[in-house]
């Protein structure tokens, strides 16, 4: 299929160059697709799972949950991991004066 690439105006060969880059997506995603299915076969035919394979090095994915390391001087209940975005309290009472030692769980 031979396309005359001098016949066309310079819209026509934008929607040739995005219907190219859209099948060429395509045809990557069909390719993993197949690949995976064909990784999951030889898995399940050996009776193993992925993370037993490679150690569960393979999918990263939420981490477990940390334990407190700040606690809120004005209401105990509200703690923080020190991970993450600083929440509210621990930005304000760092404005009061409050050192992050003083708010340390001990």
């Amino acid at each position: 299929m031979a396309v005359d690439l001098k016949s066309l105006n310079e819209k026509q060969l934008e929607e040739l160059s995005r219907r190219i880059a859209a099948r060429k997506n395509d045809l990557g995603k069909e390719k993993m697709a197949k690949v995976r299915a064909k990784v999951d076969a030889l898995l399940k035919a050996e009776g193993v799972t992925f993370a037993e394979v490679y150690g569960g090095r393979g999918r990263r994915g939420k981490r477990g949950k940390v334990a407190p390391k700040y606690r809120n001087p004005a209401d105990p209940s509200m703690t923080w991991s020190g991970r993450g975005k600083r929440p509210r309290w621990f930005t304000a009472a760092l404005k009061s004066g409050k050192s992050e030692k003083s708010m340390l769980i001990k």
